[in-house]
């Protein structure tokens, strides 16, 4: 399964563009880092890499709204 990269803006509704795919972690993980250095100031977004089988699992993925982890005391 190969790991995308995508440019993540919130603001004013949620929009992916995918940038880059690779095959193996410790190049998407590099360029993903690099990409978020680069990317995040000029662009006001959210550089983010993602492991799916394909494309529109990798959108789906990043679409779908995650709870916030529990806090201490939340039992």
């Amino acid at each position: 399964m190969p790991y995308y990269i995508y440019k993540v803006f919130q603001h004013p509704i949620l929009r992916l563009e995918k940038i880059e795919q690779h095959d193996a972690f410790r190049v998407a993980s590099a360029r993903a880092k690099e990409l978020r250095r680069e990317l995040a100031l000029s662009e006001q977004c959210l550089v983010k890499m993602i492991h799916a089988e394909h494309e529109l699992g990798a959108e789906d993925l990043l679409s779908q709204v995650r709870e916030p982890a529990p806090e201490l005391g939340d039992d």
